[in-house]
Parts: structure tokens; sequence; C-alpha cells
């Protein structure tokens, strides 16, 4: 016996597919957060580490890299990437 399983096409952006408020903005953060992630992977540095270089105590960096959005700014976000040494660049289409 096989059961039928609805699917539905993604817009794009799983926060607003969600019905989630303010998902452009969610979707931003997120996009923002897995760069630092990587970043900080990439440089193999520890929490202790990140929040050295970041300016932020080491429980902010874990809340951070579990994808904890709430409480950091897209404005902070940014002023992480260049503690990391990264360039931002916004683009309006």
């Amino acid at each position: 016996m096989s059961k039928e399983i609805d699917i539905q096409v993604s817009s794009g952006n799983i926060f607003a597919d969600l019905g989630m408020p303010n998902s452009d903005e969610m979707l931003m953060k997120a996009e923002l957060v897995r760069q630092i992630t990587k970043i900080v992977s990439q440089r193999k540095l520890n929490q202790v580490q990140a929040a050295e270089v970041l300016g932020i105590d080491q429980p902010k960096v874990s809340a951070l890299m579990r994808g904890k959005l709430t409480g950091f700014s897209t404005e902070r976000l940014f002023r992480f990437l260049n503690a990391l040494g990264c360039d931002v660049k916004i683009v309006v289409k």
C-alpha cells in the first residue's frame, strides 16, 4: 500500500513558506549567519576565539552558531563579517 504525499514547491524562502513575519529579513540574517559560521569553521576558531574576534561573549557565539537569529540585527551581523575580514556588498534590484 502506498500513500500519496502532498508536495509543495518552495518559494525559495522557507520563512515565507512557513508564513513567518519578516520572512525576507529572516532569510537575509540566516544567510549572513551561514557565512559567519563558514568563515569561523574554515579558520578553525573555537567559540572562545571567535568571540574574541567578533567582540562578543562565548554564549552569544554559541547561539549564533546554532542559528538563533533573535538578538542579532542585520547591522550587527554585517559588523561580525567585517571583523572576520569580509566586505559586505548590498545589491538592490
